[in-house]
């Protein structure tokens, strides 16, 4: 009786420890991923209203270009200047002829700051920049 007691004990059995590690290492990574992109779009920007706002189709291949109230142009979190950003668009065209930019200026900046970078988009190869709004209620 005892041989067969340590036999039904010395069954199969699934360690659970590294799918446990596997399910929290996911979980971190998603949590961080998500965390970086929602970085962009929760600056501090006062996006101007608009009666027939949209979300954007194709994130994945999407340039976000900030222009605060000052009219300085932020990219990444990082200020830079209208020169970096034309070689910065330019070599994402060459890469991605289907390159996606998004500009979401400021409404109390002078729309002068805003026309530069849409400018600086064309000069660079996209064909349709696109200017983030607000949806109105």
């Amino acid at each position: 009786m005892i041989i067969q007691a340590n036999q039904q004990k010395a069954g199969i059995s699934i360690e659970m420890t590294p799918m446990i590690d596997m399910v929290f290492l996911l979980l971190i990574f998603f949590l961080v991923a998500t965390t970086f992109h929602q970085t962009e779009r929760e600056m501090q920007i006062a996006l101007p209203v608009a009666s027939s706002s949209a979300p954007i189709s194709a994130i994945l291949q999407e340039l976000i270009v900030n222009v605060d109230v000052e009219g300085r142009i932020i990219v990444g979190g990082r200020r830079i200047d209208p020169d970096r950003l034309q070689s910065m668009v330019s070599e994402a065209v060459a890469v991605n002829p289907q390159q996606k930019v998004t500009v979401r200026g400021d409404r109390r900046t002078a729309y002068a700051n805003i026309v530069t970078v849409l400018d600086i988009c064309k000069g660079a190869g996209i064909q349709e920049p696109y200017l983030d709004t607000v949806l109105t209620d």
